[in-house]
């Protein structure tokens, strides 16, 4: 190094800074991912439909559009996005599997879509645990939407929770000690660790992580350990 040369400071992740476009951010996980992508420098935009303008995270920019239409999707995509999947059914639940269809896959098929060809850098879609014993329609439903991403050839990052736990969403604590004993039975080990428990806080830190480390090729699977385990360049 030459006497006037200066060193260059180490570029932590959060340093580099992403174009997101976030569909379906004013629901119960997207109204804290946009903070928190928009704290560590990222450049969001929210795709949603005029009457959900309201609910869009102050500091993201506001994209007027429809979710399940690919050519409205693609007129809001912009070459080197990074796109975030988070539409689908409000509190799923066994009786709505036409909305699963209708919704969930619809969405996700249309965001494909219109990713193909437009210089996307990386989708990230939360689709849900699998294989699990319950609530089939909506596991085939994301399954068939991690289908969709793979034929396309798209680079991906796949996050797999079961269950997210937050505000008004806390039943399911009453399950931990069955967890708890399933997890020492060998032949339930393995669903208890598939189908555990998340928090939202848990989940929105998975999100940015996979926001600012891309999968390097193909698609790149978060189950529930690797996302209650996600952690961040800058922060404890």
């Amino acid at each position: 190094m030459s006497p006037t040369a200066v060193a260059q400071p180490r570029l932590k992740i959060s340093d580099k800074t992403r174009d997101v476009l976030v569909m379906g951010g004013t629901g119960y996980i997207g109204q804290h991912l946009i903070p928190a992508l928009l704290e560590r420098g990222h450049r969001v935009r929210v795709l949603t439909r005029l009457e959900s303008v309201r609910r869009v995270p102050e500091g993201a920019e506001t994209v007027i559009g429809d979710a399940l239409d690919p050519q409205s999707v693609r007129a809001a995509l912009r070459f080197g996005d990074t796109v975030v999947h988070l539409v689908g059914t409000p509190h799923p639940g066994p009786g709505k599997e036409a909305e699963f269809q209708r919704v969930d896959l619809a969405s996700i098929q249309a965001t494909v879509a219109a990713a193909k060809g437009s210089g996307v850098l990386h989708l990230v879609y939360v689709s849900v645990a699998q294989p699990a014993p319950v609530m089939k329609a909506y596991v085939a439903a994301r399954a068939a939407g991690e289908q969709t991403i793979e034929t396309a050839g798209l680079r991906a990052t796949v996050l797999r929770p079961w269950y997210v736990l937050g505000p008004g969403r806390w039943w399911p604590v009453l399950l931990v000690p069955f967890y708890a004993l399933a997890s020492v039975i060998p032949g339930l080990r393995a669903g208890a660790r598939r189908a555990g428990l998340v928090t939202r806080a848990q989940m929105v830190r998975a999100l940015v992580r996979a926001v600012e480390r891309p999968a390097p090729k193909g698609i790149n699977v978060v189950d529930v350990p690797m996302i209650r385990q996600a952690s961040l360049d800058g922060q404890a």
